[in-house]
């Protein structure tokens, strides 16, 4: 049997995974810390520009995984770049 996709489909289950991403990037542990952050989070965080955040993306000094257009970056990632004091330029 051969099922036919459709624009339409494709833009629901689109829309699914991006709610089970939201609902997953929170975890309550006496308050609410996101599991992923977003592209300006991160470059608000790190106060690097969009150049900067792209070349560590693309050496691996950063993990990252794009998803509907969004690039999402694990904040256990983006914390210790903070904590550890390295160096990201």
């Amino acid at each position: 049997m051969v099922e036919i996709l459709t624009k339409d489909d494709l833009v629901v289950f689109k829309d699914e995974i991006i709610s089970e991403i939201r609902a997953h990037n929170k975890t309550f542990d006496g308050g609410v810390s996101k599991k992923w952050l977003r592209s300006t989070e991160v470059k608000e965080l790190l106060s690097c520009s969009h150049g900067t955040l792209q070349n560590m993306r693309t050496r691996g000094a950063l993990k990252a995984t794009k998803i509907g257009g969004i690039w999402y970056y694990p904040s256990k990632e983006v914390y210790s770049l903070l904590e550890n004091g390295e160096t990201i330029i």
